[in-house]
C-alpha cells in the first residue's frame, strides 16, 4: 500500500506550497546589463526614472518604477506585471503598478488624479533638481538655445520603414541612437546615420489600416523609407547598431531597441502630410510685426 502523502506535498510528491516569487536581476559581473523585461530608463521629457515593459499586443508601455497601494489608486489607473507583461488592470493583491503618462510632470492637460498630486509634485520636484544640477536637459530648452533661420518639418517621432514594416521612431531619424554596450559598459553614443553610411529617403505613401481596421481613405504620410538599403543594412537598422557594433555578432545591449510597431490609429498624431524635407523661410516681417513667408 501507497502511505497517504502529508498536506505539505501534492499526490506526485512535490511541494504544495509557492515558493516567493523574485524580481528579475542582472548578475554584476554579466557581459550584458539588458533585462527583456523592466528595462531601466530616463523619461526624455522630465528626466525621472521609469521601467519598460510590453503589453500583451506587444507594444511597449513605460511604468513607474515604484509599486503602489492599490487603495489609494483609482481603479482606472491599475496596472499589474505577470510573468514579464504588462496589463492594464489590478492583479487582486494589495499592490499596483501606474503608467508614467499619468504622472509625468512634463505633460500638461493630464486628467486631474488627487490621489496622484503629491507624486507628480515629487517629479516634479525632482526634474527641477536634475536641471539645476545639468544633469537633464529638457527637450524644450534645447529647442530654445538653437534657433534657425528656416524651419524644417522634421518630425519628433517618425515613422520608418524597413524590411517592409512601419515602426514609429522615438526621436528624430538622425537621433537614434546605438542600444550596444561599449567597453566601459555604458551605451555607445554613435547614431545609426552616419556620414559614412547609407542613408533612406523621405516618400509619401499611402496611409492603410492594418489588424482587420478600415482603410483611411484618400489619406497620404511621410516616411523615412529604408527599403532601398540592402538587406543587412536593414538587419542592423531593425537591432539599433551602429556600424561599428554590427561588425561584432556578439556584441551586448545595454538598452531595448526603440521600435514600435505603427498603428495609423493609435498613432494619428504623428502622420505627417508634409516631406520633412521642404523647408520654410522666414521672410521679413510685415505690418504686424510677424514674418511673412514667400
Amino acid at each position: 500500500m501507497r502511505s497517504t502523502p502529508s498536506s505539505a506535498r501534492r499526490w506526485d510528491g512535490s511541494l504544495a506550497h509557492v515558493r516567493v516569487r523574485r524580481s528579475l536581476r542582472v548578475s554584476g559581473d554579466s557581459a550584458s546589463r539588458l533585462l527583456r523585461c523592466g528595462q531601466s530608463d530616463r523619461c526624455r521629457d522630465c528626466g525621472n526614472r521609469i521601467e519598460w515593459y510590453h503589453r500583451t499586443n506587444k507594444r511597449p508601455v513605460r511604468l513607474h518604477p515604484h509599486e503602489l497601494p492599490a487603495a489609494k489608486v483609482p481603479a482606472i489607473c491599475h496596472w499589474h506585471v505577470s510573468s514579464g507583461v504588462a496589463h492594464p488592470a489590478g492583479d487582486g493583491s494589495g499592490w499596483c503598478r501606474l503608467p508614467h503618462a499619468m504622472l509625468c510632470p512634463a505633460r500638461d492637460g493630464l486628467p486631474a488624479v488627487p490621489q496622484l498630486a503629491g507624486l507628480r509634485r515629487a517629479l516634479a520636484v525632482n526634474t527641477r533638481r536634475l536641471i539645476d544640477s545639468g544633469a537633464f536637459i529638457p527637450p524644450s530648452a534645447t529647442s530654445k538655445t538653437e534657433p534657425l533661420p528656416t524651419t524644417t518639418c522634421r518630425p519628433a517621432r517618425p515613422v520608418v520603414q524597413l524590411l517592409y514594416v512601419r515602426y514609429l521612431a522615438n526621436r528624430p531619424v538622425n537621433e537614434i541612437q546605438c542600444v550596444a554596450q561599449t567597453r566601459r559598459r555604458h551605451r555607445c553614443p554613435s547614431p545609426l546615420l552616419t556620414s559614412a553610411t547609407q542613408a533612406g529617403a523621405w516618400t509619401l505613401v499611402p496611409t492603410v489600416a492594418t489588424h482587420g481596421q478600415l482603410p483611411l481613405s484618400g489619406a497620404v504620410m511621410a516616411v523615412y523609407a529604408l527599403t532601398g538599403l540592402p538587406y543587412a543594412e536593414q538587419l542592423r537598422w531593425r537591432a539599433q547598431h551602429c556600424p561599428e557594433h554590427a561588425a561584432i555578432p556578439t556584441v551586448a545591449d545595454v538598452a531595448v531597441a526603440e521600435w514600435e510597431p505603427f498603428d495609423p490609429l493609435l498613432h494619428h498624431e504623428h502622420i505627417h502630410t508634409r516631406l520633412p524635407t521642404l523647408t520654410r523661410r522666414q521672410g521679413p516681417a510685415g505690418p504686424s510685426g510677424k514674418a511673412t513667408q514667400p
